[in-house]
């Protein structure tokens, strides 16, 4: 079940370079970002997809404790172990879209574990 769609370029943090890449070389141009919710486990996705192609160009499970960063109104990020993961998205409304349900997905993962403490 898609919860959120946004137009954004997927980008990641080159550490060597100090700077911003596409996350598939020569990949510029925006994607259709989804955040998916499978109620079933209650678990949560970012899948992106090439307008232009629709290749998958991001396919990351959103886990508890998950860093996210709003750095501009229309520039997120957040990190991992291996990697700093970067959208840029089409518009200002796009991104607080897409931040509205990154935030309800980790604020689930709160309130579970807030749950689970009570029964």
């Amino acid at each position: 079940l898609s919860i959120c769609q946004a137009r954004a370029s997927v980008m990641v943090y080159d550490d060597a370079s100090k700077k911003w890449v596409p996350i598939k070389p020569g990949q510029q141009g925006f994607s259709r970002i989804n955040i998916y919710h499978n109620t079933a486990n209650n678990t949560f996705r970012v899948v992106g997809v090439k307008l232009q192609d629709q290749q998958v160009v991001i396919n990351y499970s959103i886990v508890k404790g998950l860093k996210y960063n709003q750095a501009t109104p229309t520039f997120h990020q957040w990190r991992d172990a291996r990697q700093v993961y970067g959208l840029n998205f089409a518009s200002k409304e796009e991104a607080t879209t897409f931040s509205n349900a990154m935030l309800f997905a980790l604020n689930l993962f709160i309130c579970d574990k807030f749950t689970s403490i009570f029964i």
